[in-house]
């Protein structure tokens, strides 16, 4: 099983920008994940953000977040990253990211119940 770890986020001015970290441990190499990012506003379902295969070639964001969001995964460093840019109150939510372990007919996955393993959240506030 694979430990997760989300960092980075905090209060920032809408406009602004924040980089979010997922450090990820265990004995299964990272190489072995595809990986993802959810987030969950108050009193709403965790939605899909942005998803990673497992190489980090391939990219996929959710329309609300695309061209301001950017997913990346370094499997050298066995840490996964959302670059999250020009951000708008409606971004404020608990930010997660997600593996899913040996990844098959599919490359990346956007649904809560594709992943296997979750980190805790990082809160992300946008204000106005």
């Amino acid at each position: 099983q694979a430990q997760l770890v989300e960092s980075g986020g905090g209060l920032v001015q809408a406009g602004g920008s924040v980089r979010l970290s997922c450090a990820a441990s265990g004995r299964t190499p990272f190489t072995n994940y595809a990986m993802g990012w959810f987030r969950q506003a108050p009193g709403k379902e965790r939605e899909f953000v942005a998803a990673v295969d497992w190489s980090g070639g391939r990219t996929v964001h959710s329309d609300s977040v695309k061209g301001r969001f950017t997913t990346s995964k370094d499997n050298a460093k066995n840490i996964l990253y959302l670059q999250m840019n020009n951000l708008k109150p409606e971004d404020t939510a608990v930010y997660y990211c997600a593996a899913k372990l040996w990844p098959q007919g599919r490359s990346v996955w956007y649904s809560t119940n594709d992943y296997d393993y979750w980190g805790q959240g990082t809160q992300v506030t946008v204000s106005a």
